[in-house]
C-alpha cells in the first residue's frame, strides 16, 4: 500500500463528510418553510420516513440495493443499532423539541453547538479516537464561526430544564455518532433505512399523539422529497465519512451545516446576510482548511482483529478468501487481521484506534 492511499482515503471520507453536512443544512431553511403546515415532531417524523421508505421501496419491489460489495446487518449489530435508533432517531429530537419549547431561537441555534464537541468528547474517552492539536483547533474555528452565525440578536432567554434538555439532545447525537461509526463497516443503505423507518415512525406516532396534524398533500410530498435528500442521502453520506475518518473528525466537518443553511437561506428565505454572518463563515471555512491540512502519522502497531466489511487487498487486508468468493475488489466477507506494526498517515477509521503517547501529536 503506496502512503498516498491512507491519506486520499482521509480527503474521500472529508469530502463525504462535507456533502453529507451540505445536504443537512441546505434543510434548515426549507424545513422553515414546512413548519407553519405541521407541527415540528410530525415534520421530523416525516422527513425520516420518506427517506426510510423510499430507500425500501426496491426491497419491497424485489429489488437488492445492496451488493455483495457491502457488509450486511447481522444479529450482534442489533444493539448498537437500537441505540443509534433509540438516542438518535427518537431521544435526540424529542429532547430537542422540549427544549425550544423552553428557550429563545437564538439561545437554541446556540445551544446546539454543543454536538460537535460531545462527539470528539465521546470518541476520544469511550471509544479510542485521537484528535490532534490541529483538529483541536479546527474545531474551535468551527464553532466559533457557527456561534458568529447563530448570534443573531433578540432573546436570549435561556430556561434551566430547556438549556438541559437541547444539551441531553447534543450528547444524545454524540452517541448516535460514535456508534454509528461502529457500524460503518456495515452496508450504509441498510443501516440509513432501518434508522429512518423507526425514527420516523416513532416520531410521527408521537406527534400526531400529542395533537399535531399532517400537512397539506403538497407540502406533504415536499417534505418528502425534502427527507430523502436531507436524511437519507445525507446519513448515507455520513455513513461513509464515519467509516474513512472517525466520528471526531466527521462532527467537524458536519458542524458546518449552519454555514450551508446560512448561504441557502439567502435564495429560499430571502435573508440578507449581515457582516457578522460573513465573518463566521469566513472563520469556519478556514477552520475546514486547517483540518484538511491535518496530517497524523506516527509508528502504530494493529491487534488482531476479525471483522467484516468492504475492503480491499492492501498492506491491512492479507488474508486468505472462503472457498467460492468472487476475487473481485472492493468486497466484503469476514476476514482476520493479524498484529502489524507500521507507520503511515491514517486517521481514527476503523482499523485505526490505539493509543497515543501523551503530548504526542505527530504533526495531528
Amino acid at each position: 500500500m503506496s502512503e498516498a492511499d491512507p491519506r486520499r482515503n482521509v480527503r474521500r471520507g472529508s469530502l463525504l463528510s462535507l456533502t453529507s453536512a451540505v445536504l443537512f443544512g441546505v434543510s434548515a431553511p426549507l424545513i422553515k418553510l414546512l413548519l407553519p403546515s405541521a407541527s415540528p415532531l410530525v415534520v421530523a417524523g416525516l422527513l425520516y420516513l420518506g427517506a426510510g421508505l423510499v430507500l425500501a421501496l426496491p426491497l419491497a419491489m424485489g429489488v437488492r440495493l445492496r451488493t455483495p460489495r457491502e457488509a450486511p446487518l447481522v444479529r450482534d449489530d442489533l444493539p448498537t443499532l437500537a441505540g443509534v435508533v433509540g438516542l438518535g432517531g427518537i431521544a435526540g429530537p424529542v429532547l430537542l423539541l422540549v427544549g425550544l419549547e423552553r428557550v429563545s431561537g437564538v439561545a437554541g441555534s446556540l445551544l446546539l453547538n454543543l454536538e460537535a464537541p460531545l462527539t470528539i468528547l465521546v470518541a476520544v474517552l469511550l471509544f479510542g479516537e485521537h484528535v490532534g492539536r490541529r483538529g483541536m483547533a479546527a474545531l474551535g474555528l468551527v464553532l466559533l464561526g457557527a456561534v458568529l452565525l447563530g448570534a443573531r440578536g433578540g432573546d436570549v432567554r435561556v430556561d434551566p430544564l430547556g438549556l438541559l434538555a437541547i444539551a441531553a439532545a447534543c450528547l444524545c447525537w454524540a452517541f448516535d455518532n460514535n456508534l454509528t461509526q461502529r457500524l460503518s463497516g456495515k452496508d450504509p443503505i441498510a443501516l440509513t433505512r432501518v434508522k429512518c423507518l423507526a425514527a420516523g415512525a416513532t416520531n410521527l406516532a408521537l406527534g400526531l399523539a400529542v395533537g399535531g396534524t399532517l400537512p397539506t398533500p403538497w407540502m406533504l410530498g415536499a417534505t418528502v422529497l425534502v427527507g430523502v435528500a436531507s436524511y437519507g442521502l445525507s446519513l448515507v453520506l455520513a455513513t461513509l465519512a464515519l467509516r474513512a475518518i472517525g466520528a471526531a473528525r466527521h462532527a467537524v466537518h458536519f458542524s458546518t451545516a449552519p454555514f450551508v443553511g446560512a448561504l441557502a437561506s439567502i435564495p429560499i428565505l430571502g435573508e440578507v446576510p449581515r457582516w457578522v454572518d460573513l465573518v463566521g463563515m469566513t472563520v469556519m471555512a478556514f477552520g475546514i482548511a486547517v483540518l484538511l491540512r491535518e496530517q497524523h502519522r506516527h509508528p502504530h502497531a494493529h491487534d488482531e482483529l476479525e471483522h467484516d466489511h468492504k475492503h480491499r487487498h492492501d498492506e491491512h487486508h492479507r488474508h486468505d478468501h472462503p472457498p467460492g468468493l468472487a476475487p473481485d475488489e472492493p468486497h466484503a466477507h469476514p476476514h482476520r487481521h493479524e498484529r502489524l506494526v507500521h507507520d503511515h498517515a491514517h486517521a481514527s477509521d476503523l482499523h485505526h484506534r490505539h493509543a497515543h503517547a501523551h503530548g504526542g501529536d505527530s504533526g495531528a
